[in-house]
């Protein structure tokens, strides 16, 4: 059956679905997304404003670039784990699945080892006054370089043990390879540079409070980027839900729109590690939120997973930067909450369904 096409007559669920179309959940996501703005705007850590036309400079150089940065990293992350649960047809998969994730945390790890080394105190943070040679480069690319670039050899290792993109359970292996044996070495680095591990932790625990007006334009360049691309090669992946050979027995070239298409969740899930760190279940719950509420084809999957995706994030970053005011809560162990909180529900519910006589 096409996944657009309304249920029958005897099906259950008709209810939920006769109400709602993709651009409608799109536009509900987007009010969501518009609402978070403004509560973003409205309240930090330093309490809220009166009223939201009380702009300031906190509002222009600190709220507002890290509200809409919070807003296109969980679309980014949205999107980047819409595309991942379709190249692999599983739907517990996720952006950090083909080692990107592992390969920032090492480079991160690294850095700011070099930069303890070196006397650099803030890598990235405002920077360090960078005087030649290696204190040069760290001062110049940054945490947030550093995991980008890291997030790109973590991926291209898992391609090369799987030998390309061909087998999609190679690569699955090859990526629970690579980032258990990428999270060994960060460790090890780690041993040698304990005054690096407050630093790695805060990464590891996602933040965007250090996102600014260049982060906000990389990442709406690189959701722009990704989503173009995987919305053009959106065929392939409702093509392989239903088979690899069904696939090609539509005459596509699924070899060459997968490396596309891992091309675009590359880019989306390395610019968002690099801005706001590791930030757990958006990627994962987004698309899950999604179909749950409607099925749909993967082209307007993509783009309500980014929607959904952005909602979250920002309605997470408000609430860890207000619930316990004035201290701020990483606001992945919030993603991770709420997440994982959800996950278990359905769970639950599927397993009474299916223990249910």
């Amino acid at each position: 059956m096409n996944p657009t096409s309304a249920p029958g007559p005897h099906t259950p669920s008709v209810s939920r679905y006769a109400a709602m179309t993709p651009v409608r959940l799109a536009l509900i996501l987007a009010v969501m997304g518009l609402l978070g703005l403004g509560a973003g705007l409205a309240c930090g850590s330093d309490g809220c404003l009166g009223t939201l036309g009380e702009v300031d400079s906190l509002i222009a150089s600190i709220r507002l670039p890290r509200t809409l940065g919070a807003w296109l990293t969980g679309a980014a992350l949205g999107l980047a784990g819409a595309i991942a649960q379709g190249l692999f047809r599983n739907p517990l998969a996720d952006p950090y699945l083909l080692g990107s994730a592992s390969g920032a945390h090492l480079a991160v790890t690294a850095a700011l080892a070099a930069g303890a080394a070196l006397g650099i105190d803030a890598i990235g943070l405002g920077g360090a006054t960078a005087l030649t040679g290696l204190r040069s480069l760290l001062g110049t690319v940054g945490l947030s370089g550093a995991a980008f670039v890291g997030a790109l050899v973590g991926t291209l290792l898992t391609l090369v043990l799987a030998g390309g993109a061909k087998r999609p359970i190679a690569m699955l292996l090859a990526g629970v390879v690579v980032g258990m044996l990428l999270g060994a070495v960060s460790d090890l680095v780690s041993l040698f540079a304990p005054q690096a591990l407050r630093a790695r932790q805060a990464f590891a625990l996602g933040s965007t409070s250090l996102i600014d007006w260049t982060g906000v334009v990389l990442l709406l360049v690189s959701v722009l980027v990704a989503l173009s691309l995987s919305v053009v090669h959106a065929r392939v992946l409702d093509a392989l839900s239903l088979g690899e050979q069904t696939a090609g027995s539509l005459g596509m070239n699924v070899g060459r729109q997968r490396v596309v298409l891992i091309a675009a969740l590359t880019l989306a899930t390395g610019v968002a590690v690099a801005q706001a760190g590791l930030i757990g279940f958006v990627g994962l719950a987004a698309p899950h939120v999604v179909r749950r509420v409607l099925p749909m084809t993967h082209r307007a999957l993509l783009l309500t997973s980014s929607l959904c995706g952005g909602a979250l994030l920002l309605w997470a970053d408000v609430v860890a930067r207000s619930a316990w005011a004035p201290r701020e809560l990483p606001v992945g162990l919030i993603t991770a909450l709420l997440g994982g909180t959800y996950l278990l529900m359905l769970i639950h519910r599927r397993t009474r369904r299916l223990s249910s006589p």
